[in-house]
């Protein structure tokens, strides 16, 4: 599929699955913005320093980003923390909250901004919200995580009703189990904290996790490949082939 020039978002690019699809974007050809709290390890076409649970941050880099490279073709909200990882009844409420603001209304207010923005053009586009399978699936330790992740994807099927009648494409993409920072952080925790945290532990051992070209070119299908004809919109990535 032809991406050169085409233009595309990654919020949380600085690291982890952000950085690494930028990265892989770029290599085929994409203009890449990204933005994150910290700077990232590669220079990207744009990057700006962003706090996605700040509506009007977002939607300056929105703006700034289009002034600069073009209409944006594809928003990956990817920005997302995975801590506090502990029992719920001692979490604490200010980290619980924050994670919140963070995994879901940093993805609110980035596919505000996007959605907008393609309508008051009336061009289309392609919406990736970046899940879990931790939205369905229950982790003792990852509560507000697994519920930030349940409600991306019902979030992401009301966003797929409401743009039904343009052509702009809307999915959230749980990325599988890719080799990052996140993962060396989750290989970390004590088991009272964590009690599955062996299973991680052993996926690493046996060479199972994901290189993160895996989710990118997954991304890229989604985006600008053949439309599905299937009508689902939240997908695992080992489903794309």
């Amino acid at each position: 599929m032809e991406v050169t020039d085409k233009v595309c978002v990654v919020t949380g690019a600085s690291r982890g699955i952000g950085l690494g699809v930028a990265r892989i974007f770029r290599e085929r050809g994409m203009k890449v913005a990204g933005c994150a709290r910290s700077e990232p390890q590669d220079p990207l076409d744009l990057f700006r320093s962003v706090d996605v649970t700040d509506l009007d941050a977002v939607e300056r880099f929105r703006d700034e980003t289009v002034e600069a490279l073009g209409p944006i073709d594809l928003w990956v909200n990817n920005a997302g923390v995975l801590a506090p990882i502990g029992m719920t009844r001692d979490a604490d409420p200010a980290a619980w909250r924050r994670l919140m603001d963070v995994n879901v209304v940093g993805v609110y207010h980035g596919a505000r901004a996007y959605l907008r923005s393609l309508r008051a053009t009336g061009r289309a586009g392609c919406l990736i919200n970046v899940g879990s399978g931790a939205s369905t699936s229950a982790y003792a330790g990852w509560g507000p995580y697994c519920a930030s992740k349940a409600a991306v994807d019902q979030l992401t099927r009301v966003l797929a009703y409401e743009e039904s009648d343009t052509e702009t494409r809307v999915f959230c993409l749980a990325p599988g189990v890719v080799e990052t920072g996140m993962q060396e952080y989750i290989r970390g925790q004590d088991a009272a904290d964590f009690p599955m945290v062996d299973r991680f532990r052993q996926m690493h051992a046996d060479g199972k996790l994901l290189d993160v070209a895996v989710p990118a070119e997954a991304m890229l299908k989604l985006a600008f490949g053949p439309a599905r004809g299937d009508g689902e919109v939240c997908l695992d990535v080992r489903t794309l082939g």
